[in-house]
């Protein structure tokens, strides 16, 4: 008995990338192993089936930023730009709330607890203060700023403390700037033995444990002033809306 087998043959038809001609023919193969051709029309050199690099996963790779993988880290293992990823963190920052928007509303018995933190741009001896003010109840970050430690910054950091929050009690150092800009009526500089800014201090130790540009003795520093920023706030508003989902629900 004879079997019948039936073959079917596709053709494929390639034509050039550059000005769609079919008048191409092949060309041995790029430096990559690549078959390639030459177009006869315009002359140009292509492979046949340009290889498509995978896209890479946006959202993995902005989660692994927030985990404390540097840059570079991430550039090797995802082969994507320092400058593309910094760009994709811009954008998912731009897209979060303001600071006055995930704050609780406040309350007459709220106390405030402030204070700052050296850290540095590009070198250490950049130095830039994060100036913070956190509340008590809510331990949610309600004022922040970042320059030097003089009195102008702290200025600017009472000037960004919503009006609801400026009548409540609040405490720092002995920072000789917060006696000149915070009311004598409602503001106390004590020591760290008393505990009247622990929480604050809790909370620094938690973004140095998060942020490794904020490490003391650290390789790990951000080269822009933008950046060093940028990440800073981003961490602020997560915090912020971590603490208002928990205590809403």
């Amino acid at each position: 008995m004879m079997i019948m087998r039936h073959m079917i043959q596709e053709t494929v038809t390639y034509s050039c990338r550059t000005c769609g001609s079919i008048n191409i023919v092949r060309n041995g193969t790029n430096k990559c192993g690549s078959p390639q051709y030459h177009c006869k029309d315009c002359g140009a050199y292509r492979v046949f089936k340009p290889s498509t690099p995978p896209k890479p996963n946006r959202e993995l790779i902005v989660q692994a930023y927030q985990e404390r993988v540097n840059l570079r880290g991430l550039q090797r293992l995802f082969h994507v730009s320092r400058q593309t990823i910094m760009g994709w963190v811009a954008n998912t920052v731009a897209q979060l709330l303001d600071l006055a928007a995930t704050l609780l509303p406040a309350t007459a018995a709220d106390v405030l607890e402030v204070d700052e933190r050296w850290s540095f741009v590009a070198r250490r001896r950049n130095k830039r203060w994060v100036w913070t003010v956190l509340c008590r109840r809510t331990r949610q970050i309600i004022a922040w700023v970042v320059g030097d430690r003089s009195e102008a910054t702290c200025q600017r950091l009472w000037d960004v403390i919503p009006l609801t929050y400026r009548h409540c009690r609040s405490f720092s150092d002995f920072w000789r700037a917060y006696s000149a800009i915070f009311p004598v009526a409602t503001h106390q500089q004590v020591g760290k033995e008393t505990g009247q800014t622990a929480h604050q201090e809790r909370w620094y130790n938690t973004v140095r444990q998060r942020l490794a540009r904020f490490t003391r003795q650290t390789l790990a520093f951000s080269k822009l002033d933008a950046h060093h920023e940028l990440v800073l706030r981003w961490y602020i508003l997560q915090h912020n809306l971590r603490v208002q989902t928990s205590l809403t629900l």
